[in-house]
C-alpha cells in the first residue's frame, strides 16, 4: 500500500537512536525527506548520509534552537515545508517519591512539555500550509498505567496525552491531526544498559523476558523499535486522515485499561 508519503517533509526529534531512528529510516523507505535531531553530534553522525535526510544537533528545551532547526529543516529541500512533526525526544526517570528531588520534577516536566510544546510552535505555520499535515507524539503506557518507580515519568507522560487530546481539538481548525502511540518495553539502547548494569549473569535474551514476565508482557517480549515506527508512519499518512485525538498503544498487551 503506498502511504503517500514521498516527497513529502517530516521533522522527527531525537532521532538518532532508538524509535526516533527506526521511524527516520522507515520514512526514507516510504520517499520522504526527512529531518532530525539530537543532542549528540556522534550519535547523528551514525545515522550515516542520504540525499533526502537533514541532520542538526538541536535540544528541545531551547525554543530558539528548536525555531532555527525547524526553519532549516523546512528549506533543507527545496520546498519550504513541513508536512508532519514527530516529537519523540526524551527519556524515563527511574525514581520513587522519596528519592525525588524538586529539580527532578522541574527538569522532568520541562523535557516533557518543552519536547511537544516547542517543535509544534516552530512547524505550526508549516504544518497549517500543508494539505496532510500530521502530529504524532510518541508517548507511553505510563501516561494511562503510572508506575511507581517511574513517578515523574508517569505524571509528565499523563500530562502530554492530556495536551496531545487538547491539541488535536485546538489545530483541527488548522488541518493539522494530532495523535499519540503510546510504547509500553521496546528494546532500545537503556534496557541493554539497564541488563549489564544490573550484571546479572543471565543473557540479555533470558533477561528481557523475565522483564516482560515482571511487567505483565502478554506477548512475553520487549518490543522492536521497527514496530513503534510502523504506527508512527501510519498515523503520519495522508491515509489516516480521518483519525485525530487518539492514541495507539504499541505495548505487546501490557496495558490493562480499555481506553
Amino acid at each position: 500500500m503506498d502511504l503517500g508519503l514521498a516527497d513529502r517533509t517530516y521533522v522527527v526529534t531525537g532521532g538518532s537512536s532508538g524509535v526516533g531512528l527506526a521511524t527516520v529510516r522507515a520514512l526514507l523507505d516510504e520517499g520522504a525527506n526527512v529531518a532530525t535531531c539530537g543532542r549528540d553530534a556522534d550519535r547523528l553522525k551514525r545515522i550515516g548520509t542520504h540525499d533526502r535526510l537533514y541532520t542538526a544537533t538541536c535540544d528541545v528545551r531551547d525554543a530558539d534552537a528548536v525555531r532555527d532547526f525547524v526553519r532549516a529543516s523546512a528549506g533543507a529541500f527545496g520546498g519550504d515545508r513541513v508536512d508532519g512533526l514527530v516529537n519523540n525526544a526524551g527519556q524515563s526517570r527511574m525514581k520513587r517519591l522519596d528519592d525525588t528531588t524538586e529539580d527532578d520534577w522541574r527538569d522532568e516536566l520541562e523535557l516533557k512539555f518543552a519536547g511537544v510544546l516547542n517543535p509544534l510552535q516552530a512547524a505550526r505555520q508549516y504544518l497549517k500550509a500543508s494539505d496532510a499535515a500530521s502530529v504524532v507524539n510518541v508517548n507511553a503506557v505510563l501516561a494511562k498505567q503510572p508506575e511507581p518507580r517511574l513517578i515523574t515519568t508517569s505524571a509528565a507522560r499523563a500530562g502530554i496525552l492530556n495536551l496531545s487530546k487538547s491539541l488535536s481539538q485546538e489545530l483541527a481548525s488548522d488541518g493539522i491531526r494530532v495523535n499519540s502511540v503510546c510504547l509500553g518495553l521496546i528494546d532500545t539502547g537503556q534496557w541493554t544498559r539497564r541488563h549489564a548494569a544490573a550484571d546479572s549473569g543471565m543473557s540479555y535474551e533470558d533477561w528481557q523476558a523475565e522483564l516482560a514476565a515482571d511487567r505483565g508482557v502478554s506477548l512475553g517480549r520487549l518490543g522492536r523499535a521497527e514496530e513503534v515506527a510502523y504506527a508512527i508512519v501510519a498515523l503520519l499518512s495522508p491515509r489516516a486522515s480521518y483519525i485525530t485525538g487518539t492514541g495507539v498503544d504499541v505495548c505487546g498487551g501490557v496495558g490493562r485499561g480499555i481506553l
